[in-house]
């Protein structure tokens, strides 16, 4: 199942929502507040909810949009789901450091292995 909505394509993956962002730059208030209610939907939408973000597209990130990731990791926790970032640019990366943040977030290479950490996560079975 895939659906695009705005500025980000959700996608499912072996029981994982998939957020992959559209736009290089993810600056402004009305797009950041747009990405945050569809993401709130994504998290509403099945209890226990797996998310996996990609940023492969993504070069810069404001401070609004770092504070949505926040806000998201607060509802994913409500719902004893799981979040997980991956393909962040070392520009970006740079800032999570620097904000602390890469310690609030797991963060993967890639998006494939975020969701096999996430599966890995719930059975034993292959």
């Amino acid at each position: 199942m895939e659906s695009q909505q705005g500025q980000v394509k959700v996608t499912q993956n072996d029981g994982v929502a998939v957020v992959e962002f559209e736009d290089r730059k993810i600056l402004e208030e009305i797009s950041i507040a747009q990405i945050g209610e569809t993401l709130s939907d994504v998290v509403q939408s099945v209890p226990n909810v797996k998310i996996v973000l990609s940023f492969r597209n993504v070069e810069h990130l404001s401070s609004a949009a770092l504070g949505m990731l926040i806000n998201l990791r607060n509802q994913v926790q409500k719902v004893s789901g799981k979040l997980m970032l991956s393909n962040i640019r070392p520009q970006i990366y740079e800032v999570f450091k620097i904000t602390q943040l890469y310690k609030l977030f797991e963060i993967h290479d890639t998006a494939a292995q975020a969701i096999h950490q996430m599966s890995a996560g719930d059975s034993t079975e292959d």
